[in-house]
């Protein structure tokens, strides 16, 4: 075969060859995405719990460009040349995918016709409906750290432009409710814009993240924190990100008082008293930079408020030996469960009052799977719990009454939205049902 010959003959097989393995590629991460949305169906996992893509199937060129941007692997994928997203409760609004799709075939939304999420009224500027109450963070449906951050110091700058030239005494120019990533990125911005302000939270610095078991992993990006600069992190654990938060604020010396729960804002005439548990504040504008998740959600039953009953779990390794039942069926029971089952002596029991634990991370569902199977987590699926005594538990599973000894209740089954706080203070609120 002469050299001209071998040539044409590699050059056909290229030609062939290429887009044919191509198309089989292409078939085959299909394939597999429709797979994994499958497999969200069948879970009830199909529903987002934040902010959201929706991509209109005939605009997307299927260029990919989405599922690129996307930092979180496996949400957005492609399914026969367009974009879908196949995790749908595991994304989290990182919000790129849009700003990345070429033909603008993506829009952000809230909620879906399934499940409407309540949106306070916010404007451009994160001023609420009530003039001078601004919203920033979680409360307005942005729950990723890097999205809170960048709002926290927004608003704060929009607040310094209104209060620029009407100075007041004594008086505070700004109050922060929240010392989460929001609250302290906002604190931030009102020392480097020179406010007189005050940040205050009703349990410790960093907010929801403070709440979290010892060392979760908080998916991050990087964010820009005023006064400090770049922070490019985009997976670190609890306790490292609150080291570098505290780091941050002592640093910059901010006035950020722990403990303190606002219980009232009052307008008068041209600002708001804030009543707390400590005492009162006057100031021209007041920041909400509070989570959503607001009150712990109670069982409701006798029992229920003495003293080995709680409704967070921040260090499992303090729980040994004990007769232990949490009370759940999300990624926080099921994460409680499986910290404590791994300590010496514990015995775990998760109840749940559905017939199947499935709206939970992949990851919690492995493993959840794996200490009941090993027997570290005895699983009482459609039970509730009817009473709950000093030395015992009583609950009702499937019209069986069922007696458990316990030392020890986690009821870990979500919060309340501090919605009735919010519209006291005036504060109207929208359900939004895919709606950006």
């Amino acid at each position: 075969m002469s050299i001209e010959t071998l040539i044409y003959v590699v050059t056909g097989v290229l030609v062939v060859g290429l887009p044919v393995l191509y198309v089989w590629n292409s078939r085959r991460s299909s394939d597999r995405a429709a797979n994994v949305l499958a497999k969200s169906l069948e879970a009830g996992l199909d529903q987002p719990v934040s902010l959201h893509p929706v991509i209109d199937p005939y605009s997307c060129i299927g260029s990919g460009s989405c599922t690129k941007a996307c930092p979180e692997k496996g949400i957005l994928q492609l399914i026969d040349g367009k974009a879908a997203l196949v995790n749908p409760a595991r994304c989290i609004g990182h919000g790129q995918c849009q700003a990345a799709c070429p033909v603008d075939a993506i829009t952000l939304v809230f909620g879906t016709e399934k499940r409407g999420v309540d949106i306070p009224h916010i404007k451009g500027n994160f001023e609420t409906n009530v003039p001078g109450v601004f919203i920033a963070g979680e409360l307005g449906g942005m729950g990723l750290i890097r999205n809170a951050v960048e709002q926290g110091k927004q608003a704060v700058e929009s607040i310094t432009k209104q209060v620029a030239n009407d100075k007041a005494g004594e008086m505070y120019d700004l109050l922060i409710v929240g010392a989460g990533p929001a609250g302290i990125s906002a604190s931030l911005q009102a020392k480097k814009d020179g406010l007189k302000f005050v940040t205050v939270d009703q349990e410790d610095l960093g907010g929801t993240i403070f709440t979290y078991p010892r060392q979760k992993l908080v998916m991050t990006e990087p964010m820009d924190l005023p006064l400090h600069g770049k922070v490019k992190i985009r997976e670190i654990q609890k306790e490292p990100l609150l080291e570098l938060f505290t780091t941050i604020v002592e640093r910059n010396d901010l006035d950020i008082r722990s403990g303190e729960k606002v219980n009232a804002i009052e307008k008068l005439e041209k600002h708001y008293k804030v009543t707390t548990t400590r005492g009162e504040y006057e100031a021209r504008k007041v920041l909400l930079a509070i989570g959503r998740r607001g009150t712990p959600r109670k069982i409701g039953c006798p029992g229920e408020k003495c003293e080995k009953v709680a409704y967070r779990l921040l260090e499992p390794e303090k729980y040994h030996h004990k007769q232990i039942l949490v009370v759940g069926g999300g990624d926080s029971a099921v994460e409680a469960s499986v910290a404590l089952s791994g300590q010496p002596g514990n015995k775990v029991y998760l109840s749940y009052r559905g017939d199947k634990i499935f709206r939970i991370k992949e990851g919690n569902r492995e493993r959840l799977e794996r200490a009941s199977d090993e027997g570290k987590v005895i699983m009482l699926l459609n039970s509730n719990v009817t009473e709950i005594l000093p030395d015992k538990v009583k609950l009702d599973q499937s019209g069986t009454e069922v007696t458990i000894q316990n030392d020890q209740v986690f009821v870990l089954i979500g919060g309340e939205l501090p919605t009735e706080f919010l519209k006291s203070v005036g504060i109207m609120f929208e359900r939004k049902f895919g709606e950006a």
